[in-house]
């Protein structure tokens, strides 16, 4: 039970109010970047093609009565995905469901916490499997010397991302067409002169997300605004032992992902939910409730589960600049 002062019950309580700090799903990007695969199986395998033998020119002139000239390509089975099960739950005491006053409704206020958690945890997973260095196929940071931030007006963003572009598109045939980018690094972006520069003539004259897409020549920019708290869980209501931190600073993934799973297609990342479970919906997600009256009678536990792996499948479809402001 939430501990309460007064046992979850409200003398006269307003039921047109009441307050909760909840992340909308519009501050998480996990389910929004990469294609989802919904897979019957909790792990299994799939094929990855050389991408050396797709891209050498061997073609030969044919001669008068000779035989074509003719080659072979690679194939191999890459790293099998694995789903993991996440799973969170609270435990409903039958005093809660009578005692409690409008408009604290535990069984609504349950799900929308549980779902909370869940949520979180899919966005700190997303952003520890994707946005961090060592993983992609190229890694540039801003030192602030050799390669100056953006938070510096004096430094050429545009030009940075360009010549990332380039050497990705030639060394993967594919073109980039996404990015990733912490808000800080959108904010430098907005207040910066050459962007605003560049702009100054279009019709709102605002640095917008689409502008900056458009100036970059990517389809999307993402911009994830999710935060956590990294303190421990202390007891009572106490919110002055919190510390808040965005989950995506000071970075930037500018990558090629396919639009949907499709066979020899190249991407940056894709992410495996395991749906085969019974009740299972988007990334492995569903509810149960589950009777615990060996806790007291009456108890019922609300658990939410997800079963997904995310993947990064084409490393070099990806460069990750880090240190930008």
């Amino acid at each position: 039970m939430p501990e309460m002062t007064n046992l979850g019950h409200i003398d006269r309580a307003l039921t047109n109010i009441s307050t909760a700090y909840m992340q909308g799903a519009n501050a998480f990007i996990a389910d929004k970047v990469f294609p989802i695969i919904n897979v019957t199986k909790q792990s299994d395998v799939y094929y990855e093609y050389s991408k050396a033998d797709m891209f050498r020119n061997e073609v030969q002139e044919r001669g008068r009565g000779a035989e074509s000239a003719g080659g072979n390509w690679n194939v191999k089975v890459a790293d099998p995905y694995y789903c993991r099960k996440y799973a969170y739950h609270y435990d409903i005491t039958q005093e809660e469901k009578v005692n409690y006053d409008k408009p604290l409704d535990v069984d609504r206020d349950t799900t929308e916490w549980l779902s909370q958690k869940m949520l979180l945890k899919r966005e700190c997973d997303f952003s520890s499997k994707f946005f961090k260095k060592g993983i992609w196929g190229k890694d540039i940071t801003a030192d602030g010397t050799t390669i100056k931030k953006w938070s510096d007006q004096t430094s050429d963003p545009v030009k940075m991302v360009n010549d990332a572009m380039l050497e990705m598109a030639e060394n993967t045939g594919l073109k980039p067409n996404f990015c990733i980018m912490s808000p800080d690094v959108f904010y430098a972006l907005k207040n910066h002169e050459a962007i605003m520069d560049r702009i100054k003539y279009t019709q709102k004259g605002i640095v917008t997300e689409d502008l900056i897409a458009s100036l970059f020549e990517v389809d999307k920019i993402y911009i994830p605004w999710g935060v956590y708290n990294a303190a421990a869980q202390t007891p009572g209501f106490d919110d002055t032992k919190i510390d808040m931190n965005f989950l995506y600073k000071g970075n930037m993934l500018l990558g090629y992902r396919a639009t949907r799973p499709s066979l020899k297609q190249a991407t940056a990342g894709y992410i495996f939910a395991w749906t085969g479970l019974e009740g299972a919906s988007a990334f492995g997600s569903r509810m149960v409730r589950i009777k615990m009256d060996q806790l007291g009678l009456g108890t019922e536990r609300l658990e939410m589960e997800m079963a997904y792996d995310m993947k990064v499948v084409s490393s070099d479809c990806g460069t990750f600049f880090t240190d930008l402001v």
